[in-house]
């Protein structure tokens, strides 16, 4: 009985392992735009597909992100600026790309642009939620949905990155909330999609040291958004919760890896492969800890949050 059991087991993930082997033909003649390509994943992304001879349409935030992934890139690579929060930049970024890929259509769209901000969800106002939701689910469907025609007629893929945080969240902010968001939204867009042979992959990185998990910057933001509460919740949290909650998410970068090709390599994958994953979970804390956590029962996950955080001064 065992013996067929492993066998079919063993069968299954040998036939995947060739499947996924597959690539697709003439990666030189694809066009790929990526967004988010002044640091990071996306830059990363950009220069590892150039190396293997993609046409490489970056989208940068600013003029000098351009000119650093051009200076370590080929000529073949072309960038564009573009403000994901922006309609009439993500248009005018469009019909630049339209006008690049002509009538072969774009085969690869990488909705990679993200910020994030860490605190308590009751130290924050509406538009702290709403400056994360703008760029990295709001400005991620806008090009999403501008780029599309462009992407059907290549029959190509769509790459959305998303996060292990869009499993199972356990900080405060729009950061959570606009990757769950990227999870619902892929999962709609591959369906409705599908029947036009456009392929949808979500990345779900786990931590990694990028911009976004900046310790430097994640306490600066930490201490401002502390700064403008209220007297009253300052008194609730104490000063000793902040100091503890700034520790806590110190030690998370510490633990993020550097290897990014970790995360890119998924990319990659996802754009070159015959026969792509829906969803890659990147690091091995993501496979590990958030993915499982994300499939335990509401009170043990629950559990597990609370006695591991740190607890206000004034809670009960």
């Amino acid at each position: 009985m065992w013996f067929y059991l492993v066998t079919l087991v063993g069968l299954y993930h040998l036939l995947r392992w060739y499947r996924e082997r597959q690539v697709v033909s003439h990666l030189q003649d694809k066009y790929v735009f990526i967004t988010g390509c002044d640091s990071g994943f996306g830059n990363l992304l950009a220069r590892q597909l150039d190396r293997r001879g993609m046409r490489v349409l970056a989208a940068c935030l600013t003029e000098k992100g351009a000119e650093e992934l051009r200076r370590k890139t080929s000529d073949r690579l072309e960038t564009v600026i573009l403000d994901v929060t922006k309609t009439e930049s993500i248009v005018a970024a469009t019909q630049w790309v339209k006008e690049r890929v002509g009538d072969k259509g774009l085969w690869g769209l990488v909705n990679n642009a993200g910020i994030c901000v860490f605190a308590v969800n009751e130290w924050l106002k509406k538009q702290d939620f709403a400056s994360v939701l703008d760029v990295n689910l709001l400005g991620m469907i806008d090009v999403t949905l501008n780029m599309l025609p462009l992407v059907r007629k290549a029959r190509g893929r769509v790459v959305n990155v998303s996060s292990a945080m869009g499993r199972v969240s356990f900080v405060g902010g729009g950061y959570c909330i606009s990757k769950y968001g990227v999870e619902v939204f892929s999962d709609l867009l591959r369906r409705e999609i599908s029947y036009f042979g456009v392929k949808v992959a979500i990345i779900e990185p786990g931590g990694f040291k990028t911009n976004l998990s900046n310790m430097e910057r994640l306490s600066h933001n930490l201490e401002k958004v502390w700064d403008q509460t209220t007297s009253e919740i300052k008194e609730i949290y104490g000063k000793k919760f902040l100091d503890s909650y700034v520790k806590t998410l110190n030690a998370l970068s510490n633990t993020c890896s550097r290897d990014l090709s970790l995360v890119t390599d998924c990319m990659e994958h996802a754009l070159t492969a015959c026969h792509p994953r829906t969803r890659y979970s990147a690091g091995w804390d993501a496979k590990l800890f958030y993915l499982p956590l994300s499939y335990l029962p509401t009170f043990l996950a629950d559990a597990i949050f609370f006695w591991t955080s740190i607890k206000p001064a004034k809670a009960l």
